[in-house]
């Protein structure tokens, strides 16, 4: 069984003399997780990293669980249409999600060619994008064995504090609907999941949370095998050298991830 969070699926990569990261995982696609070295550039800008021939696809994120087609994505007054995922229609497609502590997501359909590329901060893994994107390849003809998807750089579950209320919507989202209205058993069940998603904190009414584990444990419910998906051994919180943190900095900036169809 493969070892999602295993340092070798993860290399790093220049362009320019700037760093970006790429997984083995998803070696048949032109792909990277940016670092902030490349901002402010867009991904109009970066996708000429991977193809100048691409086209570049992005939407207003809005922390939902909306995955939208470069079909379906229109120009509304200020800003492209509201969604936090979008799935390839055709080919020599570049998609692009920002992030700055959320969880930049790229998925490849390895027989298809066909890629998404999903953000999903804990509102979003609490609305279950992934399982979202992971149907919209299903309803396109993919058979589930044949994805792959690597979480990239987002903050860890050891700096990451939040509510006990947020740890109860990841307990729903996980499944635990019976336990709604028993916090205190919501909270045991999942510290009693191996590789618990929770960490504890010192804080009363805190908890410190792995989204990124709470996302791979979704994935494991939809029978993705381990070998299917890679976890980066980064955090954005952690790394200021390499990536924005909102969490760390309070400052609004971002850093792209991208794959492109084929």
């Amino acid at each position: 069984m493969g070892d999602a969070t295993s340092l070798e699926q993860w290399q790093w990569q220049e362009w320019q003399g700037k760093s970006y990261l790429t997984c083995q995982l998803l070696d048949q696609w032109q792909h990277g997780f940016f670092t902030q070295s490349f901002a402010p550039q867009m991904p109009e800008k970066l996708a000429l990293v991977f193809d100048p021939q691409a086209s570049a696809h992005r939407v207003k994120q809005v922390h939902g669980n909306t995955v939208l087609s470069p079909a379906n994505i229109q120009w509304e007054g200020q800003h492209f249409s509201q969604a936090d995922g979008l799935i390839s229609d055709n080919t020599k497609q570049a998609l692009f999600v920002a992030s700055a502590d959320c969880t930049p997501a790229l998925i490849g359909d390895i027989k298809t060619g066909q890629v998404a590329a999903v953000h999903s901060g804990w509102r979003g893994t609490a609305k279950r994008i992934l399982p979202v994107a992971v149907k919209k390849f299903l309803d396109a003809g993919s058979e589930l064995e044949n994805l792959r998807v690597a979480l990239g750089p987002a903050i860890s579950g050891e700096v990451y504090q939040v509510s006990i209320d947020v740890a109860l919507e990841m307990g729903l989202s996980l499944g635990f609907d019976d336990l709604k209205d028993e916090p205190e058993a919501m909270i045991l069940a999942l510290e009693n999941i191996e590789n618990s998603p929770l960490l504890f904190d010192a804080e009363p009414d805190k908890v410190r949370l792995d989204v990124r584990r709470v996302n791979q444990l979704q994935l494991e419910q939809l029978r993705l095998a381990p070998e299917q998906l890679a976890i980066a051994p980064h955090c954005t919180y952690k790394e200021s050298k390499n990536f924005f943190s909102y969490r760390r900095s309070g400052e609004k900036k971002v850093q792209w991830s991208g794959i492109i169809s084929h």
